[in-house]
C-alpha cells in the first residue's frame, strides 16, 4: 500500500511538472526549434527576449498592471470587510454574496461586460480599462481572504483602543490594518499573481499597450520557438517567487 501511494504521488507531480519542466528545457535549446533532442544549452533566447523591446514594454506593463490594480482591490476589499464585519447593516448577507458572486462568473463574460461598458461610455481601451478589469475580478477574492481574518481578537483590540480615546481612523490604521496585515498582504500577492497571468480581459480591454500575456499571444500566432518557451520560463519564475511569498507571508501570519 505504501508503494501505491508513493507511485501514485510521483505519477501525479510528473503529470504537473512535466510540461513546466518540458519549457523550462527547451528554453536553453541553442537551435531554432523547441522540439527534441535537445540541442545545448544556451542562453541566446534569454539574451533575444530582454533585448527585445516591444517584450520588455509589455513585461513592465504587466507589472504596472497587476502591481496598481492588486493595490487597488486590496484597498476596496479591506473597506468592505471593515464596514460588513464591524458595523450591522441591512442586507449584509445580500451584499456579501453580490460582493463574491463575480468569483463564479467566466472571465469572459466578465471582460465582454466591461468592454461594452467600455464603449458606451466613450473611452478609450488601455492598460486602465485593462486594470480596471482585473479590480472587478480580484476584488471579490481580497474581500474574501480579508472578511474571513476579521475575528473577535481584532475586534477586542479596537474596542480597547476606543476606550482609550482614539477616534475611527487612528483604531483603522494604527490597530486594525497592522493585525490584519499577513491577510491583506496574502490578498495583495495573490492578486498580483492573478493580475500576471491574465489573458482575456487583458486581450479584450486593450488595444496598442498590451500586457505580456497579450504579447506572447501575438507572438504564439507564428509558430513555437525556443524564445517562447524562454518567455514563459521568465513567466513561471515570477509566478513562483510571488507564490513563495505568499506562503512566508501566511505562515508568519499564523505564528
Amino acid at each position: 500500500m505504501r508503494v501505491l501511494s508513493v507511485a501514485y504521488l510521483i505519477a501525479a507531480f510528473v503529470f504537473i511538472y512535466l510540461p513546466v519542466g518540458a519549457l523550462v528545457l527547451f528554453s536553453f535549446q541553442s537551435g531554432s526549434l523547441p522540439v527534441p533532442p535537445f540541442d545545448g544549452p544556451s542562453l541566446q533566447w534569454y539574451a533575444a527576449i530582454l533585448s527585445d523591446g516591444d517584450l520588455m514594454r509589455a513585461l513592465l506593463h504587466s507589472l504596472l498592471v497587476a502591481l496598481c490594480s492588486s493595490a487597488v482591490a486590496v484597498s476596496l476589499g479591506f473597506g468592505a470587510a471593515y464596514g460588513l464585519a464591524r458595523h450591522a447593516l441591512p442586507g449584509s448577507a445580500l451584499v456579501r454574496g453580490l460582493l463574491i458572486a463575480p468569483m463564479t462568473v467566466s472571465y469572459l463574460i466578465i471582460g465582454l461586460g466591461l468592454l461594452i461598458v467600455v464603449q458606451r461610455l466613450g473611452l478609450g481601451l488601455s492598460l486602465v480599462t485593462a486594470g480596471v478589469g482585473h479590480v472587478v475580478i480580484n476584488l471579490p477574492l481580497c474581500f474574501a481572504i480579508i472578511y474571513a481574518s476579521m475575528g473577535a481578537q481584532q475586534q477586542n483590540a479596537e474596542r480597547a483602543a476606543r476606550d482609550l480615546g482614539a477616534d475611527e481612523a487612528r483604531v483603522v490604521l494604527l490597530i486594525t490594518v497592522p493585525m490584519l496585515m499577513p491577510a491583506i498582504a496574502a490578498a495583495f500577492f495573490l492578486s498580483v499573481t492573478l493580475s500576471w497571468d491574465e489573458f482575456i480581459i487583458s486581450f479584450l480591454l486593450t488595444r496598442f499597450d498590451v500586457t505580456l500575456p497579450v504579447e506572447i499571444w501575438s507572438m504564439l500566432r507564428s509558430g513555437l520557438s525556443p524564445e517562447l518557451n524562454a518567455i514563459g520560463s521568465l513567466v513561471f519564475l515570477v509566478s513562483v517567487a510571488i507564490v513563495v511569498l505568499l506562503e512566508t507571508t501566511l505562515l508568519k501570519g499564523r505564528k
